[in-house]
């Protein structure tokens, strides 16, 4: 019996992962990764960290990306609560460079995000409290580290209504534009 379903989204190599509940009068179990699985999913990732974060409602964090050598792929859920988590093509190549796709993600619905090289990442909560959990696949260096404004016009992504906070680096960070030059 096959554990998760993987559905590939609108952009090409970004997998939307649902794993199976067993559930009884107790609560549910579940994986949340299975190396075979995502093997035959066509995921060949080595993770070497997890890392974790709490949010309150209407904190964005990114868009975040990495540059090379230390370009980072994500798999990303949220345990606690519910984040709108959006996804940016930065592949210069890609017939979809530049598009972004997102998905609702909660500790309730169980569904994580593989977020493949040359994306950028972000999220916004969107209940008083989330947490969020990610594995990735290279350590943090900071000289890799690269961002796209939260509310870039030219990406026009569809965030929720409301008010926002950010840290104060993400307020600082170009525009989609900007990264082109």
């Amino acid at each position: 019996m096959k554990k998760f379903i993987f559905t590939p989204l609108d952009i090409a190599d970004v997998i939307l992962i649902e794993p199976t509940r067993f559930e009884d009068t107790r609560g549910f179990f579940s994986e949340t990764y299975n190396k075979k699985e995502f093997l035959e999913a066509g995921i060949n990732e080595d993770f070497v960290q997890d890392n974790f974060s709490i949010s309150h409602k209407g904190v964005i964090r990114g868009l975040h990306f990495s540059k090379p050598p230390h370009q980072i792929v994500k798999l990303v859920r949220c345990l606690e609560g519910e984040i709108l988590d959006v996804v940016v093509d930065m592949r210069p190549e890609s017939k979809t460079f530049g598009k972004w796709v997102s998905e609702i993600l909660s500790g309730e619905n169980g569904k994580m995000l593989f977020v493949p090289r040359g994306f950028a990442h972000g999220f916004c909560a969107l209940t008083d409290r989330v947490g969020v959990s990610y594995k990735v696949t290279d350590y943090y260096f900071p000289e890799s580290e690269v961002g796209i404004i939260w509310n870039d016009p030219d990406l026009a992504i569809d965030w929720p209504k409301g008010e926002y906070l950010l840290s104060e680096k993400d307020k600082k960070l170009p525009y989609f534009r900007d990264l082109l030059k």
